[in-house]
């Protein structure tokens, strides 16, 4: 199958669906929430260095690994959707630490417990959306059905990545770094609520278990296009650690939806390796735009282009990843997505701060280099690499 061809399942979009799309939207909203605002507390209030705030800003990606490999143990020896929601408690503990840290004034906070904040904060988000989108998206529709359920629930926590920062830039503006933390735990709180809602059946847990796998964790089959979409992400994060203002965010949420109407429209009989590519050279010409131009309609242009492409990269990835994947590791390709992303994210907003930090041009170039390598990395290697191992 060389185009893209996702059917619409109309029976797909009931009650328990939308409230599980929902919960990965808010869930993932809680913690991108983070990334505008955090450092600029980190930086103004706390009086941190740009390299300690570059490291708080990356080890999330570090902590989105640690429990991963526990996850089908967990998920078979206990009630899944309950995994799911405990971790989302926990998520909800970790701010709620930082709040409590934020309200005392007369103290700075210290670096190393932030770190460790951080760091747990990103294992139980990662916890916490792999049960979500590789166990109980699936397991709320019929076989049939999976592919656009996981296509459909990875939109709604691309729109995150624009609704999260855009949500908390201005919660900061208006009321400080406190409510950004309150704001986060309320979506935490409305996910598991919405999670809560949802009837699983009691499943019997399987003999033989083992505690450490990598079942529901890593897809070690999709390794070089893992490495790719890490390179992708990376300038996005690049990107994301350069801008806070909410124009910016609104725009790329623009992108987002011009890209839902490509898929359909532009590239719905397209040949396979024409969306990656069209992706990488919008973001490209993005970065280009924001480096040689000043005029006010980049400020429009350029993250409407990185949503636009993002949105077209991510989705067509994502299928890849399912392609990828033998018989029942459906939910270990969401996850070696969300861990691809993620953990590119974040090193890209690590790097960008603590190397980059007001050093525009010099962060562009160094995004713009990355961009050119992913997309030659992708045109002479990745693809043909793909369509030679895919199995479905």
């Amino acid at each position: 199958m060389n185009t893209q061809s996702t059917p619409v399942h109309i029976r797909l979009w009931n009650r328990d669906f939308w409230h599980l799309a929902i919960a990965n939207l808010l869930l993932t909203m809680s913690v991108t929430m983070m990334i505008p605002t955090l450092p600029v507390w980190l930086m103004g209030e706390e009086n941190l260095s740009t390299q300690e705030t570059g490291i708080l800003m990356g080890v999330f990606g570090v902590g989105i690994f640690l429990l991963g490999a526990f996850c089908s143990f967990l998920v078979q020896r206990y009630r899944r959707n309950q995994v799911c929601m405990l971790s989302i408690l926990a998520i909800i503990g970790c701010q709620a630490f930082l709040y409590y840290g934020d309200t005392l004034k007369s103290e700075f906070v210290d670096f190393s417990l932030v770190l460790i904040q951080r760091i747990l904060l990103g294992a139980f988000f990662g916890l916490s959306v792999m049960v979500l989108e590789s166990t109980l998206v699936i397991d709320s529709c019929e076989a049939s059905q999976r592919t656009e359920a996981n296509h459909s629930a990875a939109w709604f926590a691309r729109f995150a990545l624009a609704l999260g920062p855009l949500g908390g830039v201005y919660l900061m503006q208006m009321l400080g770094f406190s409510s950004v933390l309150i704001g986060s735990m309320v979506c935490a709180g409305a996910a598991l609520l919405l999670i809560r809602l949802v009837n699983f059946p009691f499943r019997t847990p399987e003999e033989h278990l083992h505690a450490v796998c990598l079942d529901r964790f890593f897809l070690s089959n999709g390794s070089l296009l893992f490495i790719n979409m890490i390179m992708i992400s990376i300038v996005i994060g690049l990107v994301m650690s350069m801008i806070t203002t909410p124009l910016f965010y609104m725009m790329m949420m623009v992108g987002f939806l011009l890209a839902i109407v490509a898929q359909h429209f532009v590239f719905r009989d397209a040949e396979l390796k024409s969306e990656v590519v069209t992706g990488l050279i919008l973001i490209g010409a993005a970065l280009l735009l924001m480096l040689t131009r000043t005029q006010q309609v980049v400020s429009y242009l350029s993250p409407a282009f990185i949503g636009l492409g993002i949105g077209i990269v991510g989705s067509r990835f994502l299928l890849f990843f399912i392609k990828l994947s033998r018989h029942c590791q459906r939910g270990t390709s969401q996850s070696t997505y969300l861990l691809g992303w993620e953990s590119g994210l974040s090193i890209g907003i690590g790097i960008g701060y603590g190397l980059f930090y007001q050093q525009d041009a010099l962060l562009l170039i160094v995004a713009l280099v990355i961009t050119a390598v992913s997309l030659a990395m992708y045109h002479l290697l990745t693809h043909q690499w793909f369509i030679a191992n895919k199995n479905r």
